[in-house]
């Protein structure tokens, strides 16, 4: 079962990585050394965001370098774009509401 993009993005360790990758493509044991972690606890986290498409892998000789894939992450912002106008009107809101409360205990 493909892991959902929300699970996968969820780990402080993952977002991390996409932060990290999405400046410079690096590899698994690249990676350890920057989390301090081993080679096969990066790896479970790069099997986890390479399913759900938020990495690419690209081979060079033998090593495995992994990119950010920003189409997929363009995808999740999109979706939460018909979210984001609501929050802004309800925030709006709010702000309005508490400028006004403030006013009247002046």
């Amino acid at each position: 079962m493909k892991p959902d993009i929300f699970q996968a993005i969820s780990d402080p360790t993952r977002r991390a990585i996409l932060t990290l990758i999405a400046i410079k493509a690096l590899t698994p044991n690249a990676m350890a050394e920057k989390f301090d972690m081993t080679r096969q606890a990066v790896s479970k986290h790069i099997k986890v965001l390479h399913e759900c498409e938020l990495i690419k892998p690209e081979h060079s000789g033998r090593e495995i370098y992994y990119h950010f894939n920003a189409r997929k992450m363009q995808e999740l912002d999109n979706w939460l774009a018909q979210f984001r106008q609501s929050w802004e009107i309800q925030f709006n809101q709010l702000d309005e509401l508490l400028s006004t409360k403030k006013e009247q205990k002046k």
